[in-house]
């Protein structure tokens, strides 16, 4: 994990992508292989041209092996990404996509691009929707760094955007905590400059009448 303070940990972009791997895909087998029994669990038995629920990980191993083809999800169709930018520019709100769209989408250009209908439409579509996101989170940031915030809440980010987001906001809020808890509370036995500049007028004038 990279190495940062407390709160404000961020992982780096491989870390991510190994969290990613876990994320369940389809493959279309091309051979005839026994159930695998792993940690993680049972996946298989495997047949020529039947679908199977794999792990992103195995799916990209049998891939490489040639073994498989890799079917992309749904969401990382021309038409839902379409439809996701489109509301993504007409709503303040974050729209849902899987936590880790990215990675996962990075990792299927790297390993399965053949595997991706119109893999070129696809990719500039994913690029403008994490374009448009990042402008929404850059608003937000600009946001809270004017305002007292005690509480934030961001619906819908994904891993990598919420990796970026954490240090700041995480930072910012501890910030406006600490300045409220030292105006609310102040240090015991202390007299603000005003008051004890007073104090020792009065103190004077007392003496002085006697």
């Amino acid at each position: 994990m990279a190495n940062q303070s407390d709160n404000s940990v961020a992982f780096s972009a491989a870390e991510l992508e190994f969290l990613a791997e876990d994320e369940m895909v389809e493959i279309v087998p091309n051979m005839r292989m026994e159930p695998l029994n792993l940690i993680s669990g049972d996946f298989g038995p495997f047949r020529p041209q039947i679908a199977a629920q794999v792990p992103l990980w195995l799916a990209v191993a049998l891939k490489k092996r040639g073994k498989c083809t890799i079917r992309p999800p749904e969401w990382m169709s021309v038409e839902k990404l379409t439809q996701v930018l489109e509301a993504e520019r007409d709503s303040e709100k974050f729209q849902l996509l899987p936590f880790h769209y990215v990675e996962i989408s990075r990792l299927l250009f790297d390993h399965a691009r053949e595997d991706i209908p119109d893999i070129y439409m696809v990719r500039s579509l994913i690029e403008d929707i994490k374009d448009v996101r990042f402008h929404k989170i850059g608003t937000g940031l600009e946001i809270i760094s004017k305002e007292v915030t005690y509480a934030l809440r961001l619906k819908n980010l994904s891993a990598m955007e919420a990796n970026i987001v954490r240090p700041f906001v995480t930072k910012a809020l501890q910030t406006f905590h600490k300045l409220n808890t030292t105006e609310a509370i102040p240090e015991s036995g202390s007299i603000p400059n005003r008051q004890r500049q007073a104090v020792n007028q009065r103190d004077k004038r007392v003496l002085k009448g006697r």
